[in-house]
């Protein structure tokens, strides 16, 4: 099977993303990076963007961009914000690497009328192999750290991430995964490297 780049993965996931996103929302994308995904949005659905990010050599990036973004910490939560005054908020691999990853999700569903997660899937059977066979912290293409300088602070899986929404009352409106740049639908948690769900309250 022939291996891909992380970029080409995350391009796929943008896909998805942008299919889902509205013609013309307002999107506020939390951990937003160097703005990729919010570039993207802009140029391909002509969305009112803002994003939040916490490096601030990100910042740069997004602002040579032409991206409003803030320099603000997701886990300190979002009370700039009025309830529902945003038409999608996004974690695009971000909610792993949240400190208070509970608290994030749900001042993203206060704020935001859609909500768009996505993150690496810790149940994937590489995951589970390397654990088992080496009894170390794996590292695969969506786990590429090393344990020391990984700046991901929760691993969870897709199984986790279903029991989490209905533990919480979260509606699961789409959701999608990716496994070497492909979507597959057969035993997403076991085989995706990414899962993608769109939420809503």
């Amino acid at each position: 099977m022939e291996t891909i780049s992380k970029e080409q993965s995350m391009k796929l996931e943008h896909k998805i993303i942008v299919d889902w996103v509205s013609e013309g929302a307002s999107v506020l994308d939390l951990g937003c990076g160097d703005g990729e995904l919010l570039s993207i949005l802009v140029k391909e659905k002509n969305v009112s963007a803002q994003g939040i990010e916490i490096d601030e050599q990100a910042i740069y990036k997004c602002v040579a961009k032409g991206l409003s973004v803030f320099h603000e910490d997701i886990d300190a939560g979002l009370s700039e914000h009025p309830d529902g005054s945003v038409d999608y908020v996004i974690l695009s691999e971000s909610l792993q690497q949240a400190k208070r990853p509970d608290y994030v999700v749900s001042e993203a569903l206060r704020v935001g009328k859609n909500l768009v997660v996505s993150f690496p899937n810790f149940g994937r059977y590489t995951v589970r192999f390397q654990i088992l066979l080496s009894g170390k912290v794996p590292v695969t293409p969506a786990l590429p750290f090393q344990w020391y300088e990984t700046p991901n602070l929760h691993f969870l899986s897709i199984s986790n991430f279903f029991d989490y929404c209905k533990i919480r009352k979260i509606n699961i409106i789409k959701s999608a995964y990716v496994m070497n740049g492909k979507i597959v639908s057969f035993l997403p948690n076991l085989r995706a490297e990414t899962g993608i769900f769109l939420l809503s309250k």
